[in-house]
């Protein structure tokens, strides 16, 4: 299966780029998630030792003696494939006593453990949650000003209601009814939730018989406040691969009041979408286990919501979720396992509406509340692709669009009024920067920025949390806060196109190891070469392995939009990168390392969370929900496991921008160097080859 495979060779090259795990008996080996960084130890040690050992960010104030409790981390258990270990019990140490004693003062949920007292017995995968980070993540999937015509599908209605009368008998309901239509025209309601109807007496004595009833979709009775109430909220869901965000929305005025987000838990699964599906199928109830997690950080963020905007959470009323089909599935509490193979058959594609306390969100909204799922489009084109189209509106124009919803999974849309067309590519997540060498999360003190100068091949950067370039004055003490921790997604895209500008990575991806003639950064990293982009620690650097991870990510995204273009018979004339990495993506150096297919760099533009956007649509519009459903309908599936161009268009791009598509776009706004011959191509293999010459004599 191509999809497998594919995502096989990145996670390979990921897996290369990581410290190398010994084939030792007397050692035992651990993957840290989310960072993927992984290291092999003496049997006993401890898992804070191991976490500093490989750079793991792991919190730890009390110098390791249980005091402090910011070393919590999570053992994942079961068998994990991709990375060639099984995870059990056993292989962590039990509770001790320093642990038993901190749990006796201060909450430690079942499943977590001290990182400085659990000791690493066997093979483990050790999740470090977001609370136990030094350098938290920022979730840049923050809510976009759009202008959205408010006509939510949940209304409030002040009543005021006939008191009971004995010579007109009638229950209390019936009268609200008789209220519902004489003054606000509402026809005989067709559903009444057994939660109203329990509240509803002492409601109507409490307000004096004049009450606020919520009623959703024109005939459904889903809430009651006594007295006169104005508040209603929904909250627009996006469930990405990597990280989850809620934004909390006031259904009158439409207004954004929180934005709140969080890592999806499920990455302690698995970093990419297939993983997490062996891990269902490796691992009995392993589906049960992600749905749990899944659900308890979506009651977290409606929480958080609620305190930061000071919003009772009584008073959300509606949800709408979108995400990838597994996403999708294990939300709902679906296996996915069948999206794991093909024909990648979904439960269903259409939309859901369900009770949100279904999915165990009790206490968490309204009793009454509903939550709602959009269309998805394809076996894994899922509803956070509708909802990109709903937001951007392919659909509305003449040129062709290419929307490309960037992640760990990417969604690809193209076309116009005339006709869409929809893909998935499984890029992986080494563009978010996981996986990578000096990879990290986007969190302050990560390096989101980078220039080379082509002269001296000297670089400087940027970090989140500081506007300073490195080399400007006060640039080390604005960062003295957080350090320079590593190399976030928009930062490694960036420094590879510099890199490929100033000569020191050829087309074909290779650093070349001949420019240590000119530059100290140019190091030997085994067989290959690396660039040293900030000396100090931690040092960040570039290695060979990272370049083919990249390499493998955005040659899978480059292959499944040029398949689109194939299908369409026409060329893109504006290319639109969504999601959260995607819009903090220079557009001129998306293009540099041929990311999508050539365009006019004008005409390449970043829109952030366009999934976010199209779920608030939803949210705010009633006929929206109508409107993508028809649309979806409409949209031709392209399958790229099935395409065999899909594999010739993934070699073609393995190189940067491309090994046969001129870019004549591209060109015009950017000097690209020439292609250099094979020697210069493969001078930092020569060593190598040499001394196999020699062995084979």
């Amino acid at each position: 299966m191509l999809v497998s495979s594919v995502n096989s060779s990145v996670a390979d090259s990921q897996t290369s780029a990581d410290t190398s795990i010994a084939e030792n008996p007397d050692q035992v080996r651990v993957v840290f998630t989310p960072s993927g960084k992984r290291g092999a130890f003496a049997a006993g040690t401890s898992v804070l030792q191991a976490a500093r050992t490989l750079g793991v960010d792991l919190d730890s104030v009390c110098g390791g003696r249980g005091i402090c409790g910011r070393c919590q981390c999570i053992q994942s258990v079961g068998d994990f494939p991709k990375f060639e270990l099984k995870s059990a019990p056993d292989h962590l140490s039990e509770r001790n006593q320093t642990e038993t004693r901190y749990a006796s003062k201060r909450p430690l949920k079942d499943d977590r453990r001290l990182g400085c007292q659990s000791k690493l017995l066997g093979d483990c995968v050790i999740d470090i949650p977001e609370d136990s980070q030094v350098h938290r993540q920022i979730v840049r999937k923050r809510a976009e000003a759009r202008a959205i015509e408010i006509d939510p599908i949940v209304t409030l209605h002040y009543l005021e209601v006939a008191e009971p009368d004995m010579h007109h008998p009638s229950g209390d309901l019936e009268r609200v009814e008789a209220a519902l239509h004489t003054q606000w025209g509402v026809a005989k309601l067709a559903r009444v939730d057994l939660p109203v109807m329990q509240a509803l007496q002492k409601a109507l004595r409490g307000g004096d018989w004049k009450i606020t009833a919520a009623i959703r979709d024109g005939d459904a009775l889903v809430a009651v406040w006594p007295g006169f109430h104005d508040k209603a909220y929904g909250a627009a869901v996006d469930i990405g691969s990597t990280t989850m965000s809620l934004h909390l929305t006031d259904l009158h005025t439409g207004a954004v009041v929180a934005s709140v987000g969080a890592m999806n838990p499920q990455i302690r699964f698995g970093e990419d979408l297939m993983s997490r599906v062996s891990y269902v199928m490796m691992n009995p109830g392993g589906d049960k286990d992600m749905t749990q997690a899944v659900r308890e950080t979506l009651g977290y963020l409606l929480t958080q919501a609620g305190l930061e905007a000071e919003v009772d959470t009584a008073d959300i009323l509606e949800l709408v979720l979108v995400g990838n089909p597994i996403m999708h599935h294990l939300m709902l509490g679906i296996d996915p396992t069948e999206l794991g193979w093909a024909p990648f058959a979904l439960a269903t594609n259409q939309a859901v509406r369900i009770r949100a306390a279904e999915l165990d969100l009790v206490g968490k909204t309204n009793i009454g509340a509903r939550a709602y799922f959009l269309p998805c489009v394809a076996g894994h084109v899922g509803a956070d692709a509708a909802a990109v189209v709903l937001s951007e509106g392919p659909q509305f124009r003449d040129e062709m669009t290419l929307v490309v919803d960037v992640g760990t999974n990417a969604e690809i849309i193209y076309g116009n009024k005339q006709r869409l067309l929809a893909c998935s590519s499984p890029t992986g997540p080494a563009l978010e920067g996981a996986q990578i060498t000096s990879g990290q999360r986007a969190a302050p003190g990560a390096i989101e920025r980078v220039r080379i100068d082509a002269q001296s091949l000297e670089p400087r950067f940027s970090i989140i949390g500081s506007d300073l370039w490195s080399d400007e004055p006060g640039f080390d003490a604005a960062a003295g806060k957080t350090g320079v921790t590593g190399i976030c997604g928009s930062g490694i895209i960036e420094v590879l196109a510099e890199m490929f500008l100033a000569g020191l990575i050829t087309e074909d991806g290779v650093i070349d190891g001949a420019m240590a003639a000119r530059t100290d950064r140019i190091v030997p990293d085994g067989r290959t070469h690396a660039y040293i982009l900030h000396r100090g620690e931690p040092e960040i650097r570039v290695t060979q392995a990272d370049v083919r991870a990249i390499q493998l990510a955005k040659a899978a995204l480059y292959a499944g939009a040029q398949l689109l273009v194939d299908k369409m018979g026409a060329p893109p004339e504006r290319v639109v990168l969504a999601g959260a990495f995607g819009s903090h993506i220079d557009a001129k150096y998306a293009m540099i390392l041929g990311l999508v297919p050539d365009c006019a760099l004008e005409n390449v533009v970043s829109v952030g969370n366009a999934a976010g956007t199209g779920a608030r649509i939803a949210l705010l519009n009633k006929q929206a929900r109508d409107e993508i459903r028809e649309l979806v309908a409409r949209i031709e599936k392209i399958e790229t496991a099935v395409e065999p161009r899909f594999q010739e268009h993934f070699v073609g791009a393995m190189a940067i921008p491309h090994k046969t598509a001129p870019f004549p776009k591209l060109r015009a706004a950017v000097r690209l160097p020439e292609p250099r011959p094979a020697e210069a191509q493969t001078a930092s293999d020569q060593p190598a080859r040499a001394r196999r010459r020699r062995r084979r004599g």
